[in-house]
């Protein structure tokens, strides 16, 4: 059986546990701080048998382990990044990017776009910018309750 353990130092490690006739042993395969392939290839190098990625990535999510994106991911999440900054790629590579992908969906919503700028961002990115949303809202005025002015009382003396 394989599974992932929390260690200190922000850490992860995949162990395999089997059976022996000094009772049930476990070995760690691999030590990782996010699970990627590279990863899991090296814990299936070590392992007795075969290891489904698939349910190692559910052990991990499990354990709470930060999880890597597929290659694939992470090279279009950074790219959309660098979109969003402005940075555009050279366009003959621009015209093979659109070539690969194709034109699935020409009516891409604003919504969409928008946040093509935060598939890259980090978590720590993601945080700074919630904590700022939060602190906007708890600026803005609730509903359903009107400032009232206070007008200075007006005093007139007796004609």
């Amino acid at each position: 059986m394989t599974y992932v353990v929390e260690r200190p130092g922000q850490r992860w490690e995949v162990r395999q546990s089997r059976t022996t006739p000094k009772g049930p042993r476990s070995r760690t395969l691999s030590t990782f701080q996010t699970l990627t392939t590279e990863v899991i290839e090296r814990a299936s190098a070590r392992s007795d048998g075969p290891i489904d990625p698939k349910d190692l990535r559910s052990a991990a999510l499990r354990a709470g382990a930060p999880i890597g994106l597929p290659a694939a991911d992470r090279a279009a999440g950074e790219l959309l990044g660098e979109l969003a900054a402005g940075r555009q790629p050279r366009s003959a590579l621009g015209r093979l990017l659109a070539d690969a992908l194709g034109a699935r969906d020409p009516e891409l919503p604003d919504a969409a776009r928008a946040a093509g700028a935060w598939v890259a961002a980090t978590p720590a990115q993601r945080g700074e910018a919630l904590r700022d949303l939060l602190l906007l809202a708890d600026r803005l005025p609730r509903p359903g309750t009107p400032q009232r002015r206070a007008f200075p009382r007006v005093q007139s003396s007796p004609a």
